[in-house]
């Protein structure tokens, strides 16, 4: 059973921008309400797609650096690097459904 991953600026390159899978990166917020909404979303993704897709969490108020990198202005936003490259990304909440298609787009 897989679950999100916690990732730091200092573990970005190696977590997400190294990986041999393509990462689903959350940029979330301890004080953002619609990022709680979609933590358990996430949680069952990673589950069910553990072995398609890397599932982590970078926490915007404890990662600058990471989060300036990226140009993340709204949380949550949900972005999906694939060979260290960003190649997909939403703003907002979004229902499972539109989560997983949006990793099966990518893969």
């Amino acid at each position: 059973m897989g679950s999100a991953k916690i990732v730091t600026d200092a573990t970005f390159v190696s977590d997400v921008l190294q990986s041999d899978k393509p990462v689903l990166v959350d940029f979330w917020a301890e004080w953002c309400g619609p990022c709680r909404k979609v933590s358990p979303v996430l949680e069952e993704i990673a589950g069910e797609m553990a072995d398609q897709v890397t599932i982590v969490k970078v926490n915007i108020d404890e990662n600058p650096e990471t989060t300036r990198a990226y140009r993340v202005m709204s949380v949550p936003t949900l972005t999906i690097f694939k060979g260290g490259q960003p190649v997909q990304s939403v703003a907002g909440a979004k229902p499972k459904g539109e989560l997983v298609r949006l990793i099966e787009q990518a893969l």
